[in-house]
């Protein structure tokens, strides 16, 4: 058992080390783009499923409440949360339209939408991305593998170099709570 231990944490840090040395400029651009949009009262919209649905509550909940710093709460909404909402647009229009619609009704020109798919292929993700860039959102994506859509449709996709779901899902967390501490740095000043 111990064998497996080391092999697992030693294979995730050097995933780590890798991962954020390609990715940092990227994660600092993200950041920025956050950065902006608050500054101009945009607010940010995170959505996923199943682990990438927990993750968008986990980065809402840092933004909102706080990551590190006292500072006035950050305007951020996890798409994940209401299952009357999710239930309702689920029956109605189908599965593939629970964040769009949501992004439809919530979203405005300059927000930022985060979308999380550890492949970059949730079509209910991709849905609600391509309808906020057309409303005038930014968006960024956390992917993995090969990026699937979201390397042609996010303005900026944080693609992590792994095929491990688990690896992929923990560098997610990784990279929202980089660019949770860098929007709570600038915004705290």
């Amino acid at each position: 058992m111990q064998s497996v231990i080391v092999n697992e944490f030693l294979k995730h840090l050097e995933t780590t080390q890798k991962t954020m040395d390609v990715m940092a400029n990227k994660i600092e651009l993200a950041a920025q783009l956050c950065i902006n949009s608050l500054n101009n009262r945009g607010k940010i919209l995170i959505f996923g499923n199943g682990g990438s649905a927990a993750d968008s509550q986990h980065i809402a909940a840092e933004l909102v409440s706080r990551y590190k710093k006292e500072r006035k709460g950050l305007p951020a909404i996890a798409l994940t949360t209401d299952t009357s909402i999710l239930t309702a647009i689920g029956n109605d229009y189908g599965y593939e339209r629970i964040f769009s619609r949501q992004i439809e009704a919530l979203s405005q020109k300059g927000d930022i939408l985060i979308g999380i798919s550890t492949g970059g292929t949730s079509t209910n993700v991709i849905n609600a991305l391509v309808l906020g860039k057309e409303i005038g959102c930014k968006t960024i994506g956390l992917s993995g593998k090969d990026g699937g859509s979201f390397k042609d449709i996010c303005d900026i996709n944080l693609l992590v170099p792994a095929n491990d779901t688990a690896r992929i899902q923990e560098m997610h967390i990784l990279i929202g709570h980089t660019i949770c501490h860098l929007v709570e740095q600038e915004l705290s000043k």
